[in-house]
């Protein structure tokens, strides 16, 4: 992934792509060209850099009998981000367990996920929220009713 073209000559690297696919790390670094006005690391990099793990984590546990979308994201900048910053994703099982339970038999869960982009003294630079969407592909001789759950995960 770190020659995906959105990666490719931004600064953003994967650091660590665990075998389960159970978490991963990403690192930006900065340079001239990944820089705002103000000098600091560009907020769309920092949005960039967080954007397709939660979705990619979980349709690799979940399978392809479901389909899974990012569908929302929020971020706060809470510090100006210099130098290299990185983000930490850790997919918990039970997590997985249970939209796959909720998303049973066709239904839509949308479900909240929250990483933090942090400075190299640890402080928090960014906190990126991504809402995503969980379904069961449906067996096309079944109309299930229509369910819509929502779901925090923070």
């Amino acid at each position: 992934m770190n020659v995906w073209p959105p990666f490719a000559f931004t600064g953003i690297r994967i650091t660590r792509l665990d075998p389960g696919y159970w978490g991963a790390c990403v690192r930006l670094r900065s340079y001239w060209w990944n820089k705002n006005v103000a000098g600091v690391h560009f907020g769309g990099s920092l949005f960039a850099m967080t954007d397709p793990f939660w979705m990619m984590l979980l349709l690799h546990h979940l399978g392809r009998d479901h389909v899974v979308w990012d569908r929302a994201a929020e971020v706060e900048f809470l510090k100006p981000g210099k130098g290299e910053v990185r983000v930490e994703f850790a997919l918990d099982p039970a997590d997985v367990e249970r939209l796959r339970t909720l998303a049973s038999g066709g239904a839509k869960v949308l479900e909240w996920f929250s990483a933090d982009v942090v400075d190299s003294t640890g402080d928090v630079v960014a906190r990126v929220r991504k809402q995503v969407y969980v379904r069961q592909k449906r067996d096309p001789n079944v109309l299930p009713e229509p369910n819509l759950l929502e779901a925090t995960h923070e």
